[in-house]
Parts: structure tokens; sequence; C-alpha cells
């Protein structure tokens, strides 16, 4: 299925930093992340926790999907998604390169 570039321009995807990891209170695989995009910090759920420990993602940057409809996971709020690979044994997320501001466009 295509989407149009006008619908792929409504993303925002940003590099975030990331600032503070909770494993999540109800699920075993979630953390609860806190994010920088530069000028401000949105809370994420993601499911990486069996691939990554805490120490690994600690001030780790990612990209964000910044823009989708906050949702409650398993009784937490996350306002964005982290991107990652969906590959066995779990999942890869994906980094920028070189380090950059956080809140940087991806273009």
């Amino acid at each position: 299925m295509y989407i149009s570039f006008e619908d792929f321009s409504k993303l925002s995807l940003k590099v975030g930093e990331i600032k503070e990891i909770t494993p999540h209170p109800n699920a075993d695989k979630l953390y609860v992340l806190r994010v920088s995009l530069g000028d401000k910090e949105i809370q994420l759920v993601a499911g990486i926790r069996k691939s990554y420990s805490s120490e690994e993602l600690l001030g780790k940057q990612i990209v964000v999907l910044e823009n989708l409809e906050p949702k409650v996971i398993r009784g937490v709020k996350s306002e964005g998604m982290l991107l990652a690979v969906c590959v066995e044994p779990g999942p890869v997320i994906l980094i920028p390169e070189k380090k950059v501001i956080p809140g940087s466009p991806i273009a």
C-alpha cells in the first residue's frame, strides 16, 4: 500500500535523547523512557527491555515519532514511539550515525 507525500509529511520524526529509564511496573518486556526532544521531554513506553539494559540506553540518541496519538499502555501513558527494526531475537533501535542536537528533525 502506498501513501501520498502529503500523508508522509504529516509525520514528525525527530532525534531524541534518553534521559531516564524505568522498568514498566506492569510488564516485563517494557521500559518507560523520558526522552528529550530539545525544547520538551516526552514519555515513551517501549518493548525493548529484553534487548537492552538501562545502562545501554541512558544517554543514547534514538529516532522518535513525535506526533503519534498518545496511548495508555498497561496503565502508563506513551506520548510517541521510538523506531526499531523487528528482528530475532529482539528489536534493534535506530540511532543516528553521529551525535546531533536532540529535537533535530528527520528529513
